[in-house]
């Protein structure tokens, strides 16, 4: 019986199930070869692209470097098809972090026929080593990194809140710098010039090369540096408060969405936590 119009044949869906298993599923002994050898692909690329950027190699062999590198986007553009097909929603998955990273993994050596110089972002590719975690099986690694996003995102709001509490302190600092020292001192010959000095100063930075001179100057300068000590405690301990209220509930494992390619699920998860697909389908039907 033929499949009817807009219904997948079986032979496709076989064909997904196994890419599926062969590109997302690291515990198998095949994909776990598949990462291996498809980070081992990233790093020569990246090398070839950091050797490209030496002037002398670039010289004398930038025409065999060209050609490694079209010959890895060609085996990455294949393989970023290949994981569209594999997942029931491609365009979930497109829009993720790895989806995006694997994008834009590809397309500088395509912007390079265009623009001159674009492929040395190539060095994107780096990013997409973050699944030698999924490959060596270092959970915890995953699971900790689960953690500190949740606790990010639990704590922006206080984070944004205290970053805009910051920025009018610096801006007060600057422009009281600025009446202060503008006449005597060209360091602060505008208020932006100040509030520049200002950011140094209470980010703890400190390059120096501004510097008050006068004694209110400088009595506001060692406010501003104890205020530095706030800027770096406060931030830390409102995501540590989140990361311990919240960081040890989080139990993810490797299983991989087969509708949108998601990782990271709880042990006891049932549905994709970003589309709501049932995780064991995909298992069921081949």
């Amino acid at each position: 019986m033929k499949p009817q119009i807009g219904e997948e044949s079986p032979k496709f869906r076989k064909f997904r199930a196994k890419a599926h298993e062969l590109i997302f599923e690291a515990d198998t002994p095949q994909g776990k070869l598949f990462d291996v050898v498809l980070l081992i692909l990233i790093l020569i690329s990246v090398g070839v692209v950091m050797l490209d950027s030496v002037p002398d190699y670039h010289k004398d062999y930038s025409e065999i470097l060209w050609i490694l590198e079209l010959f890895f986007t060609f085996i990455f553009t294949i393989e970023y098809i290949v994981r569209l097909l594999s997942v029931r929603k491609p365009l979930v998955y497109a829009t993720s972090f790895f989806g995006i990273v694997d994008l834009l993994s590809i397309i500088p050596t395509y912007l390079a026929f265009f623009f001159t110089g674009s492929q040395y972002l190539i060095v994107i590719r780096g990013l997409r080593l973050l699944r030698v975690f999924r490959i060596l099986g270092l959970h915890n690694f995953v699971n900790d990194s689960l953690s500190i996003v949740n606790s990010l995102r639990r704590s922006s709001r206080k984070i944004v809140i205290f970053l805009l509490f910051v920025l009018m302190v610096v801006t007060i600092l600057g422009t009281a710098l600025y009446l202060l020292e503008s006449d005597i001192n060209e360091g602060f010959n505008s208020i932006p010039r100040s509030i520049y000095w200002a950011i140094v100063t209470v980010t703890t930075v400190g390059y120096g090369d501004i510097s008050p001179i006068t004694s209110t100057g400088q009595f506001l300068a060692a406010i501003a540096m104890i205020l530095g000590y706030a800027v770096i405690a406060v931030p830390t301990g409102i995501v540590s408060t989140e990361f311990i209220r919240t960081g040890k509930r989080i139990q993810h494992t490797n299983i991989s969405c087969p509708d949108c390619g998601a990782e990271g699920h709880y042990h006891s998860a049932r549905y994709c936590f970003k589309c709501s697909a049932p995780l064991k389908d995909e298992i069921i039907e081949s």
